[in-house]
């Protein structure tokens, strides 16, 4: 059976970043009627909040993203403690003492020699007497895989065939001196025991991923089928890293993006496959590809979502929107005239608040000086609401026999002394909408 996962540490709310990857996995283990998991990479306890772990399901929940189950690597503790004892039987990990400041060392004299900044494992070569004598030098020990010097080989999803030569990376560390299993550790024994078939990530995940590859092998798991895809950036192609506090998914949410917006082009951005809005994710589900997806850094702009969200809020059936609308005060006599008024004319359904304190309360007039003495005119010619959908070219018509004024001259001046602004609905679907009239002209 088909089984992917999202893993998200919840020392923080997912943004745009973890959402493709979310995404992706999820659209492959529902395209293929398997098993979806949402687990929670939460051994730093220092940062991990269950206010965060919170967040994120509620994030996906509201995108629709339905997991099968719930994990936490925290609650998997005595299970980290076994792999580590596995691997240190079979030789595969070993313990060390250096500080950062003797590996930074070590790093640059490996450059100054033109040699590839790994790790040299010179803490393999050390007896216990040789241990015993750093742990009484205050040292703590941390614990490195060994890995094997081969090249690691896998056809990626989305990058084709990779090979990397395993003497190009250092060994990595999977256990801290305070005890803290690590992503690369941890994750490597979750995947081997919960028995992931495929994996999506990011493609800076590509060196981790050849170390796990070793690490579930040792274990005496089979590395599922990894795809890395390409890294978002900003519209001008900077660096996304920055600006990615600004695109968590609920500051998106409270700009009044749409789930399926957001669904929509993220399911789709960076693949060769045009951006369109699904209107389920059934759909999207169905029109997933992950082939389709490159490698090239993915621009991303927030304010694409904005059309997409518009589309899709101007198809939604009054159903959807009854109670929103209820909720404005907006006589049930009313509410659907409202609805088709309205719908058309907004990007985000919180625009409809703005639109019904206009019809409710009248617009602020904006009335240009050349036209003051007309629209007083003008209003002295129209009566008091209640207005029908005749009253708009009624009253213009009363206006142009008074006046003499036609067409544009006539028109604009009338409907921003009414609504205050240069466009927006006809007028004659307006005017029995409007409750009070402010202007005076």
């Amino acid at each position: 059976m088909t089984t992917t996962r999202f893993a998200p540490s919840p020392t923080g709310y997912i943004h745009v970043g973890n959402l493709r990857t979310a995404l992706m996995n999820f659209l492959i283990a529902r395209k293929a009627g398997g098993t979806f998991i949402l687990r929670l990479d939460d051994t730093d306890q220092e940062r991990s909040k269950q206010e965060y772990a919170d967040a994120i399901m509620a994030d996906l929940e509201w995108l629709g993203l339905t997991w099968d189950r719930v994990e936490r690597q925290s609650a998997r503790l005595d299970r980290y403690a076994e792999a580590k004892a596995q691997l240190q039987a079979a030789g595969r990990l070993y313990e060390v003492f250096e500080t950062p400041t003797e590996l930074d060392l070590k790093r640059k004299k490996q450059l100054n020699m033109g040699k590839p900044p790994v790790y040299d494992r010179a803490g393999l070569g050390l007896t216990a007497a040789e241990k015993d004598a750093l742990r009484a030098e205050g040292r703590d020990g941390y614990w490195r895989f060994l890995l094997e010097l081969e090249r690691i080989e896998w056809k990626d999803g989305i990058l084709g065939d990779i090979s990397i030569d395993a003497a190009s990376v250092s060994d990595p560390v999977l256990i801290r001196a305070d005890g803290q299993v690590l992503y690369t550790f941890a994750s490597s024994v979750d995947d081997t025991d919960m028995g992931v078939t495929h994996i999506v990530r990011g493609a800076d995940h590509v060196t981790n991923t050849a170390t796990q590859i070793q690490i579930i092998r040792a274990l005496g798991g089979t590395p599922p089928s990894f795809a890395h895809h390409s890294l978002l950036t900003g519209p001008q192609g900077e660096a996304l890293s920055k600006r990615l506090g600004t695109l968590s998914l609920r500051d998106l949410r409270a700009r009044g993006v749409e789930p399926m917006a957001l669904l929509s082009l993220m399911a789709r951005l960076g693949s060769s496959q045009p951006v369109e809005l699904f209107a389920s994710i059934d759909e999207l589900i169905e029109g997933f590809d992950i082939s389709a997806f490159g490698a090239a850094p993915t621009k991303f702009d927030a304010e694409d979502l904005f059309p997409l969200t518009r589309a899709h809020v101007q198809a939604l059936p009054f159903a959807d929107v009854a109670g929103r609308i209820k909720e404005l005060g907006v006589p049930d006599a009313l509410a659907q005239t409202f609805w088709r008024v309205a719908s058309q004319n907004i990007t985000v359904l919180g625009d409809l608040g703005d639109w019904w304190t206009l019809f409710r309360d009248g617009a602020e007039p904006d009335v240009a000086e050349e036209d003051r003495a007309f629209v007083a005119e003008a209003l002295k010619l129209l009566p008091a609401p209640p207005y029908t959908t005749e009253s708009w070219g009624q009253w213009t018509a009363a206006v142009k026999d008074k006046t003499g004024r036609k067409g544009k001259a006539l028109f604009m001046p009338l409907r921003k002394a009414l609504t205050g602004q240069a466009f927006g609905p006809d007028m004659s679907e307006v005017m029995p909408l409007l409750q009070t009239v402010r202007a005076k002209g």
